[in-house]
């Protein structure tokens, strides 16, 4: 006999998913009417300054008297701080068509920190790409995701990256130079195998998948390959689903040797041949290396058919202002 749960269970499905639906929608609208009110009131702000020929000193004075009054007739959320943002947020987009509604209004007081346009344009678009939440975003802005990526392109790339944001549409787009494991919170000084500093991974697996980027889908650790009755451990196995094609990642804590890139073309041969289905593409290969020689890599990775990466990793954040002034003289130079 069916009982009456199982009878009704196709109706409570369809009633969950429009309950969802609605509650994700209502979400939309009020994130959509916050950001619209914030605007509108940065766009007075600056009317009001127009109209009174004001001063760096009034406009700062207007903003004090204005958030008194307000948190007094209002309530909270019309702090100093919030309304010197409302106002940056109507400089910064003027054109109020083209401020998106998917984005947050923390969202965008986080990107409004950001003075270098291209930067600032770069998340904003892989806010939208890749679906951010607050704190990701905080977290790749903190690691400069922008700058390292950037520092692998030239002037067109650098542009076309802040114009349209990272997608992987490419092999070459899932890497980093360097990648940021900060998130381990290994000293930088202290002693580590590659053992540890694996299952240090395996232990932030979220926080590894972050840094990685969108599409990557874990497989597995020490993925045992075995050949002529010898056997051979993969670190880390992904499959990237985007670019439809197993990601192997080896792990080294010393300089990359020629007989570690010779290594990781035996495990891609291995896996196109023996692991490859119908529909998938040739593995790529990235070894991830806390030192790195790029004059040595270029000769020891040229002639292999195989895509395989070196980058380097690191257990600190980067120096973001050097990197900006890298960027900065690509840009200039070109």
């Amino acid at each position: 006999m069916i009982s009456s749960s199982e009878k009704h269970s196709e109706l409570v499905t369809a009633i969950k998913e429009i309950v969802i639906q609605s509650r994700t929608a209502i979400s939309r609208n009020i994130n959509s009417q916050i950001v619209l009110t914030y605007w509108n009131i940065g766009k007075l702000i600056i009317e009001k300054e127009n109209t009174s020929n004001s001063t760096e000193k009034s406009s700062r004075q207007l903003i004090i008297e204005l958030s008194k009054e307000l948190t007094l007739t209002i309530g909270k959320g019309f702090s100093r701080s919030n309304l010197t943002y409302m106002r940056l947020f109507y400089l910064n987009y003027p054109d109020g068509v083209t401020v998106s509604h998917q984005l947050s209004w923390g969202h965008y007081y986080e990107l409004l920190k950001i003075e270098d346009v291209m930067e600032r344009r770069f998340y904003e678009n892989q806010i939208h790409n890749e679906n951010w939440s607050i704190r990701e975003f905080r977290r790749n802005k903190a690691t400069a995701l922008f700058q390292r990526l950037a520092l692998s392109k030239d002037k067109e790339g650098i542009l076309e990256l802040s114009k349209k944001g990272q997608k992987a549409e490419r092999d070459s787009d899932l890497i980093k130079d360097p990648y940021v494991l900060e998130f381990l919170n290994i000293p930088e000084k202290e002693n580590y195998s590659e053992k540890q500093l694996e299952q240090k991974i395996i232990e932030n697996l979220q926080q590894f998948l972050l840094e990685l980027g969108k599409g990557f889908a874990f497989i597995g650790r020490q993925q045992r390959i075995t050949l002529n009755n010898k056997h051979f451990y993969v670190d880390l196995v992904f499959y990237h689903r985007v670019l439809k094609c197993f990601v192997l990642i080896d792990l080294k804590i010393n300089e990359v040797e020629h007989s570690d890139i010779g290594q990781m073309n035996l495990y891609l041969n291995y896996f196109e041949i023996e692991q490859n289905v119908e529909g998938d593409n040739p593995p790529i290969g990235i070894i991830l290396t806390a030192e790195k020689d790029d004059i040595f890599v270029e000769y020891a990775i040229r002639g292999i058919t195989n895509k395989i990466f070196v980058s380097k990793y690191q257990l600190y954040l980067p120096e973001k202002k050097e990197l900006q002034e890298r960027i900065k003289n690509i840009v200039d130079k070109e």
